[in-house]
């Protein structure tokens, strides 16, 4: 059972550090299966990270309340806010009917959220120092002390990033510069960073600014290109029009080499990417920084410290979202996207919600004995076939989380049937006892690869060349240990309702059969 914070005890299973999003959808699992845990939360309220961000208080994140379906497990697929729950009320459509939504309206779910469940969460309490003896052993700023089997940070990224550039220092920091577009009237703005935080600052700009250039050493990446939705979203691209449409502003590919003070004015001297070495030198009222966050790792000693990756921004994680230096130390919310950074979606809530219930499955294995949760189904081509077309069509994990979390059918030794089990990290599977089954099935929804323009597609509509579709679609890949032995990829649909019999079905089920007559033989 939970144990309220009011108590004196301060011996818990887990401790998750960080109150936002994925503080509480790991809790919630947590308090479901009545686990001693504590969320600890330096702030007065949760998800403090969305008082200040994003800056101009409009969320890129979709609240797509009306779909056309009455299937909850559907309706998910669309719906990027919500964390998981057993509660329809607490869907964050029922909040905000805005498409993008208002960051305070995203405050105000969070709390009902918590307030609803009753999350064991102690706020107003700043972690100042963790070590690790057998048990981590957490501080405060009180001088409280917490011990714990696992610790789980669910901290996020809040720590500005600045990349190693000479006179970065001299910059104004996105996270702190001015958001009133009246103090930057006629003034010439170099901004640093091509993603959306560099983007959502220079539409806000464009108004007022004499100039603007929005720079960095590679091209923009466009989220309807990438399908990655932290690349540069539609919402935020306004600015593009201004700089091919020759309204002064400008996008530039270049290295920022050194930046320095010239009187009034900002001197900025960088080398174009596509420009065979040409150098530049230019001048500016403002310089901005808008080149992201970063894990902030001050508070472990160094008897726990995670090691960091992808320049010292995330913690290095194992498949399980484990620390791969500290045992027991696990990533939880938007640290997660180490496993498939700039990939899929596990940065952001719509992704991270499903990669928690996994981590909480997980967790019930690992420390409590529980076997992973699977179902039982026939092992007969039909079965196969049906078992995994249904989740093919309602999955909205599999479909948030293409390409990263699977359906794992293993098949059993009887010949007569089969276990489900749904939603876990591929390479979990890969890096398991899982995948040293000897006849095993891996679905996955997945892009296919687009290298032209992905609005001007030439398609095959054989229902036989699925593995030629370039737009979400199921793959079924089927494994003996290690090695892959063959797989199929489900056309693309325009609805993406892959129960056509002629298209989707047929080209399956033959598929399972040729496979069941060379496995046979």
């Amino acid at each position: 059972m939970t144990t309220p914070y009011n108590q004196i005890t301060t011996d818990y299973d887990y401790v998750i550090i960080g109150a936002g999003p994925g503080g509480l959808q790991l809790g919630y699992f947590l308090q479901k299966a009545q686990r001693n845990y504590l969320i600890l939360e330096a702030n007065s309220g949760s998800g403090s990270f969305f008082k200040t961000f994003p800056r101009h208080r409009k969320l890129i994140s979709t609240n797509k309340v009306y779909t056309g379906f009455d299937d909850p497990e559907l309706n998910m697929r669309f719906d990027w806010n919500s964390l998981l729950s057993d509660n329809e009320e607490l869907l964050f459509k029922n909040f905000s009917k805005q498409y993008f939504a208002d960051a305070d309206e995203l405050l105000r779910y969070f709390t009902s959220y918590a307030n609803y469940y009753r999350l064991n969460i102690k706020y107003e309490t700043q972690v100042v120092r963790v070590t690790k003896n057998g048990r981590f052993r957490i501080i405060d700023h009180k001088g409280i002390k917490y011990s714990c089997r696992c610790l789980i940070v669910a901290t996020g990224l809040w720590e500005s990033y600045l990349p190693p550039i000479p006179g970065i220092e001299l910059a104004e920091r996105y996270a702190e510069v001015s958001i009133d577009p009246n103090d930057f009237i006629n003034q010439t703005v170099l901004i640093i960073g091509k993603g959306n935080s560099g983007f959502e600052t220079a539409d806000n700009l464009i108004s007022t600014a004499a100039l603007i250039h929005v720079a960095s050493p590679n091209p923009v990446k466009l989220a309807w290109k990438t399908h990655f939705v932290g690349h540069l979203r539609a919402v935020n691209n306004n600015f593009i029009d201004t700089y091919q449409l020759k309204t002064q502003n400008g996008v530039l590919d270049c290295t920022i080499e050194k930046i320095e003070r010239r009187g009034k004015k900002f001197r900025v001297l960088l080398t174009y990417t596509h420009a065979n070495g040409q150098k530049a030198e230019l001048f500016y009222d403002r310089v901005i920084a808008c080149t992201g966050f970063r894990f902030n790792d001050s508070i472990f000693d160094e008897s726990c410290r995670p090691e960091l990756v992808i320049d010292g921004r995330l913690p290095a994680q194992t498949s399980e979202w484990e620390s791969t230096n500290v045992k027991d130390l696990y990533m939880a919310g938007t640290l997660m996207q180490m496993r498939d950074y700039k990939k899929t979606a596990s940065g952001f809530m719509k992704g991270f919600r499903y990669n928690l219930r996994s981590l909480h499955l997980i967790f019930e294995q690992k420390y409590h004995g529980n076997d992973l949760p699977y179902r039982t189904v026939e092992a007969t081509i039909q079965g196969l076939a049906d078992a995994m077309l249904e989740r093919i069509n309602r999955s909205s994990a599999l479909w948030q989380q293409f390409g990263f979390l699977c359906d794992l059918i293993v098949l059993l030794d009887d010949g007569q049937h089969a276990r489900y089990y749904e939603e876990l990290p591929v390479d979990f599977v890969h890096d398991t006892a899982l995948g040293q089954n000897q006849a095993y099935y891996m679905v996955t929804l997945e892009f296919g690869e687009t290298v032209e323009d992905p609005l001007s597609i030439q398609r095959d509509p054989d229902p036989r060349k699925g593995e030629d579709s370039k737009f979400l679609h199921p793959v079924i890949r089927y494994y003996s240990g290690p090695n892959l032995i063959s797989e199929h990829h489900i056309t693309e649909d325009l609805y993406s309702d892959w129960t056509n019999h002629e298209l989707h079905v047929q080209p399956f089920l033959e598929f399972l059969i040729r496979l069941n007559q060379t496995v046979a033989v």
